[in-house]
């Protein structure tokens, strides 16, 4: 049996010191946002992950989803939590209060929807799929939808979904053959097949919300010719409440790798009711919100997972005796050592410890510049906010989701031959993790995403500013003494993604497969990069309270520790991958397809 406990003390670190979260308070949804409601907050979320959400994960995924004719049932205890969760309202955090919603920042929502993936990935699916849903109606649905919809989708008491894709098209959308035929009462009726749905159908709302993608007949060819569409389980009366059954059925769930207590459903479509969202042949635009939305969510998926399994590779280091340490005995009353003595043991723990640290920072950051895009009057600062959201959602989905896996499989690795056995628990880390450098847009066509579009977007606007961020944060702590080797290894990577960003403007335009072949191993680059920016950050804030006299240096030393570690043993690895970026796309091509 494993277990989860929130690293509480690590969130309000990266929240006080690292994004001074009290610095806004004066923008709007931050005014009630004190320290104590914070630390309720963080603390009670803490609980509900460790205390309702772990103890049904090894079970739930033992269990998985039932369907039967087209009805989809959770595992034990899934309905109980379910509604628990809705009636403490975690569900409806940052939306907006006219929709019922508590109107918080995304800043502290992140922080929540790691410890609930933490504890249940499989249950957080469900409501997490809604607070996507919930922003795309809301950015572009009609006030008539949302006033017919949101209120209870925020709640809770309906959920939601994103229809994409079909059995014969993934990425590629535009071949997409699920039609919206238009109605004479402004509706259409909806014809077609989608796939993997997660959280398609199951037992634990009143109703759900599906959104799809379709294509009303006579429209452009392609992704030009896509719309959106709202398409209820159960049709919603004039006076909110519900009525008959559409045509929307489950027509099976998937038996996967990972993830059993979440439902992925096959969904077909007979003439089912809907209503446009947004504009006609509009549809990408609108998904993409969602989408984009979801992908920020995604990468605390593999945050999420990264942590409770680096938490049970360091239990299980501690007690299990194996072998002497090489320095000499640690344990000289006993038969052995326990195994974290062990310098390749210390080598895994250490790479999960330095990346789920760096990664909440990351995180954190990423949920501020959010807030500021919705809330900062200041025009400028929305779009430089806007800039880095965008070209940050690639980063920190691929490199998350990557990490995550991973992390994940250095615990089964610290836990050898136990790590492998189902009755302990530590594989369905590494089965629930492989699913999300797949999902949302793989992990590649996240780097293609990155190289390709934001890498240009503006004139270059976006990663001239990251460019410029982090090379003033090098400046202003050259000097100083415990920064300074930590910022000379920063400046040495920087400068190598700066290289690498050139070679690719000259070598990627010209022949577009150089492009491709350096996609992956740049954002990596980039990756460690801001990471390395954080790292800094956070040895610089836990210098700062050290200097202060904190009433627990340890926790600030151990920081620093950490620092070291990350910029000795992973941030070199951006000189590797500049080296691969510049062998360009040569030898990757050469072979003929029929030589594989």
């Amino acid at each position: 049996m494993t277990t989860y406990t929130a690293p509480i003390n690590d969130f309000k670190f990266v929240l006080n010191d690292v994004v001074g979260l009290d610095r806004y308070a004066n923008l709007p949804g931050f005014e009630e946002v004190s320290p104590d409601l914070v630390d309720a907050i963080l603390e009670e979320a803490g609980k509900v992950a460790s205390e309702v959400l772990h103890p049904i994960n090894q079970s739930g995924d033992l269990e998985g989803c039932h369907w039967d004719d087209g009805v989809v049932t959770t595992p034990k205890g899934f309905k109980e939590a379910y509604d628990l969760y809705v009636e403490s309202g975690w569900g409806s955090l940052t939306a907006k209060t006219e929709h019922g919603g508590q109107g918080l920042p995304q800043t502290i929502a992140i922080m929540v929807s790691e410890m609930m993936i933490a504890a249940n990935w499989g249950f957080t699916m469900y409501p997490g799929l809604t607070k996507s849903a919930v922003e795309a109606l809301d950015a572009h649905a009609s006030d008539e939808l949302k006033e017919r919809y949101l209120a209870n989708m925020v709640s809770g008491k309906w959920t939601g979904t994103m229809n994409l894709t079909e059995p014969h098209c993934g990425t590629d959308l535009g071949m997409i053959r699920t039609k919206a035929d238009p109605q004479a009462d402004g509706s259409y009726r909806i014809s077609g097949t989608k796939i993997f749905i997660s959280a398609g159908e199951h037992d634990l709302s009143e109703n759900i919300i599906h959104l799809v993608l379709a294509k009303i007949p006579g429209g452009p060819a392609g992704t030009k010719g896509i719309s959106l569409f709202l398409v209820p389980k159960f049709l919603v009366k004039d006076d909110g409440s519900l009525g008959a059954r559409n045509g929307v059925s489950c027509g099976s769930i998937e038996h996967k790798m990972g993830i059993h207590s979440n439902a992925t459903c096959v969904m077909n479509y007979d003439e089912a009711t809907g209503y446009l969202v947004g504009e006609v042949n509009r549809g990408m635009p609108a998904m993409f919100t969602m989408m984009n939305e979801a992908r920020l969510w995604v990468g605390i998926q593999g945050l999420g997972i990264a942590e409770v399994a680096h938490q049970n590779a360091v239990a299980y280091a501690r007690d299990r005796l194996q072998g002497r340490a090489i320095s000499g005995p640690k344990n000289a009353d006993g038969p052995a050592d326990p195994i974290i003595v062990h310098p390749d043991v210390r080598r895994m723990l250490m790479t999960g410890r330095a990346f789920t640290e760096g990664a909440r920072a990351m995180a954190a950051i990423a949920g501020l510049q959010i807030d500021l895009v919705h809330h900062h009057p200041d025009e400028a600062v929305r779009q430089k906010a806007d800039d880095y959201v965008a070209l940050m959602t690639p980063v920190i989905k691929a490199y998350f989701t990557d990490m995550g896996v991973d992390v994940a499989s250095l615990a089964v690795q610290t836990w050898g031959g136990h790590g492998f056995i189902q009755d302990n628990g530590v594989e369905q880390f590494l089965r629930d993790s492989r699913i999300a450098p797949i999902y949302e847009g793989t992990n590649g066509i996240q780097a293609m995403d990155l190289v390709g579009r934001k890498l240009g977007m503006n004139g270059g606007r976006a990663i001239q500013a990251f460019f410029a961020e982090v090379g003033q944060f090098i400046a202003e702590n050259k000097s100083d003494p415990v920064l300074g080797p930590l910022v000379a290894e920063l400046e040495k990577a920087l400068g190598r993604q700066q290289q690498a960003t050139m070679w690719l403007m000259q070598n990627g335009l010209a022949k577009p497969d150089n492009a491709g072949a350096a996609a992956s191993d740049y954002l990596r680059l980039m990756a460690l990069v801001a990471m390395g920016h954080v790292w800094g950050m956070m040895a610089k804030a836990a210098q700062t309270r050290l200097a202060e006299g904190a009433d627990n240096p340890a926790f600030y030393e151990y920081k620093l520790v950490t620092a070291r570690f990350f910029f000795d043993r992973l941030l070199p690895d951006t000189g590797s991958l500049l080296k691969k970026i510049e062998s360009g796309s040569e030898s990757l091509m050469a072979l003929p397809a029929d030589a594989f």
